[in-house]
């Protein structure tokens, strides 16, 4: 970052450094390409927090029953029982039998389509069951006890227990991408640090000369701001369109997949919002950086 001096003290105002060659300067694109990086991973994080939203609040109330049992004449008969059971239960919204297609479809991926039938391999009979509370163990406990009198085979388990692994590993990746976007703001701000103080090196002279003038360590601390902070806003600017470009394009490979949990994920208004502010933020750092850098180094130097 290069400075040139003039002194318009004429015309009552304050001594300048005016920056020179900024496009040509790395200042801007380094800071576009941090900015760039926070969108990204900010995005990822509040996608994977839809989706831990979205997954809980769809799971909240949820209980299946599975029915196991080599007979398919008992399996039904059982899952009726339960139906019946469930529907006479306090506290219970609905129940129904899940359709043998459908389950069918859930374990073809793992087990192919010879399943059931004549393939001699036994398919559960699956309750889908919603509660209007959520689910507890003293509720899943109650509701064990209660259908085993009705139905012996079966297995009463919380939705929401299924997906116990991949809420930890969404968790896992939230945190993550937090701990990304907090080390790149820690980076820009470095960035800006070492960029300040190399330009108070290289203008140290004539820093001096503007003292003897009458100028003051506020008056040059708030000509390296602005000059940081007009590199923060072009790179903000590029880095903003970049990521963005980058989200979307990512948006749209994921919602081709056509999968429930990534669907959940999709970016709401306010999370555009959001990563809109990113080089707001990135701009109010570098300043606030460029002012403590110069005032610190200028109590020291003179």
């Amino acid at each position: 970052m290069a400075f040139s001096f003039s002194l318009p003290w004429r015309r009552g105002t304050n001594a300048e450094l005016l920056p020179e060659g900024r496009l040509s300067g790395p200042m801007p694109w380094v800071i576009a390409i941090m900015v760039a990086l926070t969108v990204i991973a900010a995005a990822a994080g509040l996608a994977f927090s839809n989706t831990a939203r979205s997954a809980s609040d769809d799971l909240a109330g949820g209980v299946t029953v599975q029915i196991v049992d080599a007979n398919p004449a008992s399996r039904d008969a059982q899952a009726q029982a339960v139906v019946k059971a469930l529907r006479a239960t306090p506290g219970v919204v609905e129940a129904s039998v899940v359709s043998q297609d459908e389950v069918n479809r859930l374990i073809e991926p793992w087990l192919g389509t010879a399943v059931g039938g004549d393939s001699g391999i036994p398919v559960p009979a699956l309750v889908d069951a919603k509660l209007r509370d959520a689910v507890t163990g003293e509720t899943l406990g109650g509701l064990r006890r209660a259908l085993h009198a009705v139905a012996p085979a079966a297995r009463v388990d919380a939705q929401s227990s299924w997906l116990k692994p991949v809420f930890g590993a969404i968790d896992t990746l939230r945190w993550l991408s937090l701990a990304l976007v907090a080390l790149l703001g820690v980076a820009l701000a470095a960035a800006v640090l070492l960029a300040v103080r190399n330009a108070l090196g290289s203008n140290r002279d004539t820093i001096e000369i503007v003292h003897l003038l009458g100028g003051t360590d506020a008056q040059i601390a708030r000509i390296f701001q602005r000059a940081i902070g007009y590199d923060a806003g072009l790179g903000g600017i590029v880095g903003l369109a970049l990521g963005l470009v980058v989200v979307l394009l990512l948006g749209q490979q994921f919602a081709a997949l056509g999968a429930g949990l990534v669907n959940s994920g999709a970016l709401e208004w306010s999370d555009w919002l959001l990563l809109v502010l990113i080089p707001v933020l990135g701009v109010v750092l570098a300043m606030v950086t460029a002012r403590q850098t110069v005032m610190r180094a200028l109590r020291k130097m003179l």
